[in-house]
């Protein structure tokens, strides 16, 4: 089943988007958003599959699915938490700040809590205050939860993933340093995330989906070209249950938490940092990747980070190639904030 959320006020309208991604439907009155879906996921969920049925076998028309029309399929979550689960990636990045990787990283998931009171449709602009920021994307899967309690072991972690989207994370590289230097944590440094036009249920994924990852390449382009294919479930270290569970330790999450993979990255065959596309490789999710493995290699970085009017789109197809989520598709657009006299 696939779901998503069309514009409308804060919360979006919920719908129902055939497998093809070409039609939609309206989700019940009942059920008009999605956090209203999650909040009674047991109830819901039967509603929400008898519309996607008869999508299936055309005795619902609906209308045609255009997903420049979408929110995210959260507008606005109670919770966004985004882990670090492909330790490469963190080891690369970490070296470009000249900082060494901690053992533990390897056994106990990195995690960040972001910015959920309004994330970015995955067709609107990213709006930034300046070039000078560092303006990065990042590739990753996320999943949404229903409510997970406290101290949830691997199993109850795995059960409560009820949805499976992609997400742009962006980042602001050149704020990091000063902001992670006062010992705090990321806050500047992290404006509003966007999601993929459409959520699906795990059973939607067939055999890509083990339970815990999702084995299929995550395409990055940007400016239209090819700048990262790398499988998401290849050198993740950390699955979808482990990375649920670190993050209800101590509390519980409450239905709609998102909770993300981190930055999709693979190593090269021999081991070593992942190859650009153009070389071979299976390319970069983000900038500051690439950036690293030029400094590995040439001595300093050659790419240089986004700039105004550039695009990010992100997308991942089936093993048929067709789309399963739609795609986040962003320009960036830096202007100056228009204060209020």
């Amino acid at each position: 089943m696939k779901l998503a959320s069309l514009k409308h006020r804060r919360d979006g309208k919920l719908v129902v988007v055939s497998a093809d991604l070409t039609r939609a439907a309206p989700a019940p009155e009942s059920i008009p958003t999605m956090q209203a879906a999650l909040d009674e996921w047991e109830s819901a969920e039967p509603l929400l599959r008898y519309v996607s049925h008869r999508l299936s076998d055309g005795s619902e028309p609906g209308f045609a699915f255009d997903e420049t029309q979408c929110a995210s399929p959260l507008p606005r979550a109670f919770q966004w938490a985004d882990g670090s689960a492909f330790v490469n990636h963190v080891e690369l990045v970490r070296k470009s700040r000249g900082a060494d990787l901690p053992k533990s990283f390897w056994h106990d998931p990195l995690m960040y809590q972001g910015g959920s009171d309004a994330l970015l449709a995955p067709h609107d602009p990213i709006v930034l205050g300046s070039e000078d920021w560092g303006i990065d994307f990042e590739g990753e899967i996320a999943v949404i939860v229903g409510d997970v309690p406290a101290g949830a072991d691997q199993e109850q972690a795995a059960e409560a993933i009820k949805l499976v989207m992609l997400a742009n994370d962006v980042s602001l590289r050149n704020l990091i340093p000063d902001e992670l230097g006062k010992g705090f944590g990321f806050f500047q440094s992290k404006p509003a995330s966007a999601f993929s036009p459409v959520a699906v249920t795990p059973d939607e994924l067939g055999d890509s989906w083990d339970g815990g990852r999702l084995h299929l390449p995550l395409l990055v382009y940007r400016n239209n070209e090819l700048f990262g294919r790398a499988n998401a479930g290849e050198a993740m270290i950390f699955d979808f249950p482990t990375l649920i569970a670190h993050a209800a330790k101590t509390r519980a999450l409450c239905a709609g938490t998102i909770i993300g993979s981190g930055t999709v990255s693979n190593l090269d065959p021999d081991g070593g940092p992942g190859r650009p596309v153009n070389d071979g490789g299976m390319g970069y999710s983000c900038i500051s990747e690439l950036r690293v493995v030029e400094t590995i290699r040439e001595g300093k970085p050659q790419s240089e980070y986004m700039k105004n009017g550039e695009n990010i789109r992100i997308e991942m197809q089936d093993t048929q190639r067709k789309s399963i989520f739609g795609a986040i598709n962003q320009k960036v657009m830096v202007t100056k904030p228009q204060l209020s006299e």
